[in-house]
């Protein structure tokens, strides 16, 4: 991934930032940095925002717009709204719940399986962030500020799937309890679906 690229990934990642944030993660030069950002944004993949800090200087923070966004995967969205679509016509909406309910059984079988024989939170966590990560989540966890962890998926490659049906985030949020076992609760606190630019799970112990 060439410095170009990462500036999109850290803005995919970590949301809106400086060109001074983004040099210093990147060790460039501020001014390398924008370069940068105003040649995503002569592309069309980026945006930005000019506001005052508390000294009243501007302050420019540049963020990953919609086609920015549509240039990570998305798992051949169009072919599967598609297919969703097909199968309602088809088969009605209890025709498209048992093909959700079958694909939250196969992914809860593969969740507990990979973390069965781990005990703690955050053992779990790490393995299930791993596992999303490879299906194209961008997954990771961080310490909650008051008690347990944060799972944080930077990307949603089935996207255009759950914008067409809202069971399949229904359904990930359940096979992910199901995945921790009673010790545990995890709650959704940011959503992709609902306006957030990211979907973000709080987990921690009952």
């Amino acid at each position: 991934m060439n410095t170009a690229e990462r500036i999109l990934f850290l803005l995919k990642t970590r949301g809106a930032q400086t060109a001074q944030e983004l040099a210093d993660q990147l060790e460039l030069s501020s001014m390398g940095a924008r370069k940068h950002l105003e040649s995503w944004y002569e592309k069309g993949l980026v945006s930005f925002e000019d506001s005052a800090e508390k000294q009243g200087r501007p302050c420019r923070r540049w963020q990953l717009n919609e086609a920015g966004h549509a240039r990570f995967p998305d798992r051949h969205s169009e072919l599967t709204v598609q297919m969703l679509q097909q199968i309602r016509q088809l088969f009605g909406d209890k025709g498209l719940d048992q093909v959700i309910t079958a694909r939250e059984s196969e992914s809860l079988q593969n969740y507990t399986q990979a973390t069965s024989k781990l005990k703690t939170l955050k053992g779990k966590l790490q393995v299930l962030a791993e596992i999303r990560s490879r299906e194209g989540y961008m997954a990771e966890i961080l310490p909650h500020e008051d008690e347990g962890f944060l799972l944080i998926e930077n990307h949603c490659p089935i996207c255009a799937a759950a914008k067409e049906c809202q069971q399949f985030c229904r359904s990930e949020l359940s096979v992910f309890q199901q995945t921790l076992g009673d010790r545990f609760i995890i709650e959704r606190t940011e959503h992709l679906q609902n306006g957030a630019r990211r979907c973000v799970y709080w987990a921690k112990t009952r």
